[in-house]
């Protein structure tokens, strides 16, 4: 006999296509059963059965509602494998980890370094590594990994520019990003290799309280001066900062490259189009590459209602970005790629008062590296087939581990 706790569906799901979100994601979304709207249980990998939340308007409304909490100490937290829930209880926390007041006065702290027209001062500076990238690349050898050449450098150089991190220990802080970001690693390698990470960075932090200097590291250095900031709050913040920062970006470089290779008539209008033209077109990109593949994990404080469903104080709840974003009540054709869609308000960097702090600076390095890598190579082109490519699904930032490319 079949108990009803084994037909909840496990989390997260396979893909099929390794450019679209797993099937299941949009049954469960597009299934006009009233008795499954859009909201179901979900098994993650320590059995336990949070609510999967995958329509546009609810996981929009959930992400500002503050009745969830991101706090993964918090008992029904349904971290994302079992090195995330070791990695986070009881150690130092970053603030995407805080609620409420608490939250809000670490983010004010570091906002002022990320706004619109402090990050559009940094164009020139990713424009000239733009192209001292694509310079090596076409001095290098041909066939080569994007990934290497290209998409990975790019955000770690600017990262290390804007935070004040020495790019020379690259491979150090690549590497414990990686541990990190990799699903499959072990709960004690995971924490290693944050614990290694967080104490490099209090050191970084510890020199600008000697040598103060004007970049992100040197204002943490100086609040925790003034006693607004510990050492070791500090050095959490700065973790995400550096492990968001270029993660994210160095996968939607390579993957979106990859996207725009099976879409020549899309990739022309990147190549070829104005400001406003690729302003969009990553936009569409980010909408549909969702690289944040995992889903936004919250735990409810008290009862409340997403979808219908009611959801019980303490119980978990997944917001499933990648499927919100492929919503056909919000986006007509959700699943084409269309880089001259008009207005395009998808949740890829989340929504409310943990949307993504970096968005900008993310926004900017995509503008620029495109255009700029199209332009450049007119005969991009991958040299293996799709089934060849090994894509990240092991990964909690989805993308490719590897691109190789002729040009």
């Amino acid at each position: 006999m079949t108990a009803v706790t084994d037909l909840v569906p496990s989390y997260p799901m396979t893909r099929g296509c390794p450019f679209d979100p797993p099937a299941e994601l949009a049954r469960i979304r597009d299934d006009e059963c009233p008795a499954e709207p859009g909201v179901a249980r979900v098994r993650i990998w320590d059995g336990s059965t949070p609510w999967l939340v995958t329509r546009y308007d609810d996981v929009r409304a959930a992400l500002a509602d503050e009745r969830l909490s991101a706090d993964a100490d918090r008992d029904g937290y349904p971290a994302a494998s079992r090195s995330r829930r070791v990695r986070s209880r009881g150690r130092r926390r970053s603030f995407i980890m805080m609620d409420g007041p608490e939250h809000a006065r670490h983010r004010r702290m570091l906002i002022g370094e990320f706004t619109v027209r402090r990050i559009e001062r940094l164009r020139p500076l990713v424009e000239q590594t733009v192209t001292a990238l694509l310079d090596a690349m076409e001095a290098g050898e041909n066939p080569t990994d994007l990934v290497q050449a290209f998409a990975l450098p790019l955000p770690s150089l600017v990262i290390c520019h804007l935070l004040g991190v020495p790019y020379a220990d690259h491979a150090f802080f690549e590497a414990q990003s990686r541990i990190m970001v990799d699903l499959t690693s072990g709960a004690e390698a995971s924490a290693a290799a944050s614990d290694a990470l967080q104490d490099y960075l209090a050191g970084l932090v510890r020199e600008r309280l000697d040598e103060p200097r004007d970049d992100v590291l040197g204002g943490m250095a100086a609040r925790v001066a003034a006693g607004d900031l510990t050492v070791d709050e500090a050095s959490a913040s700065a973790l995400l900062l550096l492990v968001a920062g270029h993660e994210t970006t160095a996968n939607m470089i390579a993957l979106g490259t990859l996207t725009l290779l099976h879409h020549p008539d899309q990739l022309a209008v990147v190549r070829d189009g104005d400001a406003a033209q690729v302003r969009a077109a990553v936009e569409e990109l980010l909408r549909v590459l969702t690289v944040t593949h995992v889903g936004r994990r919250r735990v409810a404080t008290e009862d409340l209602e997403i979808g219908g469903v009611t959801i019980r104080a303490g119980e978990g709840v997944v917001l499933a970005a990648e499927a919100a974003n492929r919503d056909p009540r919000q986006w007509p054709h959700p699943d084409e790629v269309d880089v001259t869609r008009g207005t395009n308000r998808h949740v890829a960097f989340g929504f409310g008062v943990h949307q993504c702090l970096g968005q900008p600076l993310a926004r900017l390095e995509l503008q620029i590296a495109y255009p700029a890598l199209l332009r450049r190579f007119p005969g991009l082109r991958v040299t293996v087939p799709d089934s060849e490519i090994p894509f990240r699904d092991d990964m909690a930032v989805y993308g490719v581990h590897a691109l190789p490319v002729a040009f």
